[in-house]
């Protein structure tokens, strides 16, 4: 199961569900948690700013990190539950879950951004991070193609955290 939640769900969440892995996608300036029960290997922590183009000042979601996102959770066994976590639970976790959803299902790239759209209205991947995933995948933007096609997601300051079982 993976979990997706804001920053401030996570220690909850991660007691309730007894989470092993974590992916956490914060800005520079906000403190990664130190979670006590995870296994610092088991928690990847990636930093950049939710933008989608370069931006003087600010932190752009890079190739690489979508990279280390994939080897995470391709190396995840499924064992036990995977938690994304960012700030608000909107973009960045979003777009981390759609790229996981994608590879750990046999569903189309379409059918699970549309599924992603059911399990969290509100949900609107970061489009650099899903680009980023996509070229690693080798996916010939049928990752962006079905993230543009449902759109952004309905108005929220928090996202309301929601699991997908692949």
């Amino acid at each position: 199961m993976i979990i997706v939640c804001p920053y401030s769900a996570v220690q909850a969440l991660v007691a309730q569900h007894k989470v092993a892995h974590v992916v956490s996608l914060l800005a520079p300036e906000t403190e990664h948690l130190t979670i006590a029960s995870i296994d610092q290997r088991r928690h990847l922590r990636l930093t950049f700013h939710d933008i989608i183009e370069e931006m003087e000042g600010l932190v752009t979601p890079q190739p690489r990190d979508s990279e280390k996102l994939i080897r995470f959770v391709d190396e995840w066994d499924r064992a036990d539950p995977m938690l994304i976590h960012c700030w608000a639970g909107i973009s960045r976790s979003t777009a981390a879950c759609y790229t996981a959803m994608c590879m750990k299902s046999t569903l189309d790239e379409e059918d699970l951004a549309w599924q992603l759209r059911r399990l969290s209205p509100s949900a609107s991947p970061n489009r650099l991070i899903v680009s980023h995933a996509d070229a690693v995948l080798g996916r010939g933007g049928r990752m962006v193609a079905a993230v543009d096609a449902i759109g952004r997601g309905c108005e929220a300051t928090e996202g309301v955290p929601f699991s997908f079982v692949p």
